[in-house]
């Protein structure tokens, strides 16, 4: 048996010992990067060295890191999808490429001193080529003469094999590396091009060879970059002989607090099982995110409407287990338990975690009971119906006005001998998607991700904005996210009021005299501890390596800080503050633009 606390730790060490140096993975609210809501992989905290700014820690680097995907929520119940999960990765930036990259994954997973896979259970793939860019050759050649036989390497499209950060920044041709997971030996000629079901993906390699500016626009890299990932779930699964991520310990203790709570016993039931996977998952998912350094409440907009969204999933499953009430702060404990060790923040923030899982529990039950209050207000009308058909559109009301689930209206419908038209509810659930998603395009249009020059201006100016809210409001004011585009920047910061009109104009004041000084903007590079002794702000709930940069805007602000920066603070032109609003329980927003 391998736990999760050991595959980390060895990881860690076989990298090290190849001259990586080992750095601290971030928060799982992305600094400064409107293109997602969370932290999606273990290179989105590193993009700006992907783009060539010189690391602290050097050229070589080894982290572990939490993620979250939402796209996969729908997904989540199978034996490998989680909503929440960890990624051992190393980078290099600008120093080995492919042939390491590919020497350095096969000697971890196959050598006796460290993960001793059979090397007969593992297969790859490799970018197949296509207009854009050609097959990749070169990576298969390196498998060859790892010891791979051509017949476990399958060559797959770009939807497969090709990797990006997001809708710009860094990407390039990966390799993805396979377990079978089948029944005995895999057969000659299985891979996951010809057998996919019995490949469970363990690692990815990305060769970032390009900067994407727009879907037309591929610029090469400076330097040659390799990002790999290796999931850490889904190691720890195949390494201990088990096919889904459900039978490790990573899942165990938390299904056996759901069975504890709903006198269900895991196993009996296929339709039940998949419940009690969902709410692991959704519970784990929702613990890491309010646990986060920068964490997140449950709202209805952005990162909070995923809590929201996944706290409620939970609650929905339990009652399908026959769990009436709040019941998830059990299940999330166990989680900071068995996860407090390797991000102790869980630990830190544990009464917010429980007391934000017992809150959101509380609405969504009251949320139930009036959605079916106003279903029995229906239900006279819709017993009339000689069809017996509830129609999409009231169902979707149910949903759309009250967070009624559909899955609860159809039960209610079938308890009374009707059924509801879903085709019909699906189409009005489309068309709500569709201007979600619109809306949300408009919202996270962009990005630091570019490092473009107006977005680089407008990150600068969030220093010069830090220090000034501190001027008028005080020491308490600690930034707690932002979200940049070349056409504003957002500003999240900790002040328990809304601001002033006074206060506002001061702070607009502030940072424009500091604009017309055209103050210097240096960095140097300090051990964390030298940086907060200077009087550096930062973050510090967050992680930092032990070096770390710290930029300075003339006697102004100091701040411990990975991002790009103008030269002088008069390139940044007038600043103007158009809106100060809530965006959380004790956290102001400041919107703000660059004339």
């Amino acid at each position: 048996m391998i736990t999760p606390d050991q595959l980390r730790n060895t990881y860690l060490e076989f990298f090290a010992s190849k001259g990586h140096a080992i750095i601290s993975g971030k928060s799982l609210l992305p600094e400064n990067d409107p293109t997602v809501l969370f932290t999606t992989a273990g290179m989105h905290p590193l993009v700006p060295y992907l783009l060539g700014e010189p690391h602290p820690a050097g050229k070589r680097l080894v982290d572990y890191q939490k993620c979250v995907r939402t796209g996969d929520i729908d997904e989540v119940g199978d034996p490998s999808h989680l909503t929440c999960f960890e990624m051992l990765g190393n980078w290099s930036l600008g120093d080995y490429f492919k042939e390491d990259s590919i020497a350095y994954s096969w000697e971890f997973l196959t050598s006796k001193d460290w993960l001793a896979l059979d090397p007969r259970m593992l297969s790859v793939t490799v970018f197949k080529g296509d207009e854009n860019a050609p097959r990749d050759e070169e990576s298969a050649g390196f498998w060859k003469g790892a010891g791979v036989p051509e017949d476990r390497i399958a060559y797959l499209p770009a939807s497969d094999n090709w990797w990006a950060a997001g809708p710009t920044g860094p990407c390039g041709p990966d390799t993805e590396i396979f377990f079978w997971v089948g029944e005995g030996l895999p057969p000659a000629g299985s891979n996951k091009g010809t057998d996919p079901a019995n490949w469970m993906e363990i690692w990815n390699n990305v060769f970032m060879q390009f900067n994407r500016i727009d879907e037309r626009t591929l610029v090469k890299l400076p330097a040659q970059n390799v990002d790999t990932g290796m999931g850490l779930e889904r190691t720890v699964t195949v390494l201990n002989g088990k096919t889904s991520v459900y039978q490790t310990e990573i899942f165990l203790p938390v299904i056996a607090a759901i069975e504890f709570v709903s006198g269900y016993s895991y196993g009996s039931d296929p339709a039940r099982d998949a419940s009690v996977r969902i709410i692991a998952d959704h519970v784990r998912a929702s613990t890491f995110i309010i646990g986060d350094a920068k964490g997140v409440t449950p709202s209805n907009v952005g990162a909070g409407y995923v809590v929201r969204r996944l706290i409620r999933r939970a609650v929905r499953h339990g009652r399908k287990l026959g769990i009436e009430g709040s019941f998830l702060s059990g299940p999330a404990m166990i989680v900071i338990e068995r996860f407090g060790g390797a991000y102790p923040e869980l630990v830190e923030n544990r009464a917010r975690v429980i007391a934000e899982l017992e809150r959101e529990e509380a609405k969504f039950l009251e949320t139930l009971q009036k959605g079916e209050h106003e279903f029995e207000k229906m239900l006279p009308n819709l017993l009339r119906n000689p069809q017996r058909v509830m129609s999409g559109r009231l169902a979707f009301k149910l949903y759309d006005t009250y967070g009624f689930p559909i899955e609860l209206t159809d039960e209610l419908a079938s308890e009374n001998g009707m059924t509801v038209n879903r085709d019909e509810f699906d189409e009005a659930f489309k068309k709500h998607q569709e201007l979600s998603r619109a809306g949300a395009g408009e919202t996270f249009k962009g990005g630091l991700a570019d490092q473009s020059e107006q977005t680089t201006k407008y990150h600068t100016a969030t220093h010069l904005l830090q220090q000034a809210l501190r001027i008028v409001l005080g020491d308490h004011v600690a930034q707690k996210g932002s979200n940049i585009t070349s056409e504003r920047m957002r500003f999240d910061f900790s002040h328990p009021s809304p601001m002033t009109a006074d206060e506002i104009a001061r702070v607009q004041a502030i940072v424009n005299e500091q604009i017309a000084r055209d103050l210097p903007v240096t960095m140097e590079m300090l051990p964390l501890e030298e940086a907060k002794a200077s009087g550096a702000t930062a973050l510090f709930g967050e992680k930092y390596e032990a070096v770390v940069k710290v930029y300075s805007m003339g006697d102004f602000s100091k701040e411990v800080c990975g991002g790009p920066h103008v030269e002088r603070t008069g390139l940044l032109g007038k600043f103007v503050i158009q809106k100060e609003q809530s965006s959380s329980a004790g956290v102001r927003r400041i919107r703000a633009v660059l004339e």
